[in-house]
């Protein structure tokens, strides 16, 4: 499992490298690596990128949907024909207020809203939904965002 981690957070190591970090050897890193590929341990590979620097204007939404579960599926089946939509790039479970927490992506705010209203909202089985536009990252994937140099210099007031 210290592979996996590593692997999370610096995909692009090469196999010598994460073989010195494991102890182990590159044909070991090599062979786990694509065990898990196989067996869909490992899903995929992404770049956290910054949108801001690379000027990407496209928007982001947190949709919080309340559905009616189905009778021997649950929230599974309606959930996964909500994912399957090109504009979903997260799909959710969650407790609380609301079932699923879906994280979409549009070119402008018009096209996230007529996602929502054409699409998502008129779902069979979707109760309600509530949209919360992202304003700014932070963090992502557990990547800091630095929107600021560190200056070691103190703030002058006057």
């Amino acid at each position: 499992m210290k592979l996996l981690k590593i692997l999370r957070r610096k995909a692009r190591a090469s196999y010598k490298e994460l073989a010195d970090m494991t102890n182990t050897t590159e044909a070991e890193v090599a062979g786990k690596i694509s065990s898990w590929e196989k067996d869909h341990t490992i899903l995929g590979y992404h770049a956290v990128t910054n949108p801001e620097i690379i000027g990407d204007t496209s928007v982001s939404a947190f949709i919080e949907v309340r559905v009616t579960p189905e009778r021997g599926g649950g929230f599974d089946r309606l959930a996964m024909r909500i994912a399957r939509f090109d504009q979903v790039v997260s799909c959710y479970l969650a407790s609380g207020g609301y079932d699923l927490m879906v994280v979409v992506e549009g070119a402008d705010l018009r096209e996230v809203a007529r996602f929502v209203s054409e699409k998502l909202s008129s779902l069979e089985g979707v109760i309600s939904t509530a949209t919360h536009f992202r304003l700014k990252t932070y963090k992502e994937n557990g990547f800091l965002f630095e929107s600021e140099p560190e200056t070691d210099r103190l703030a002058v007031s006057p």
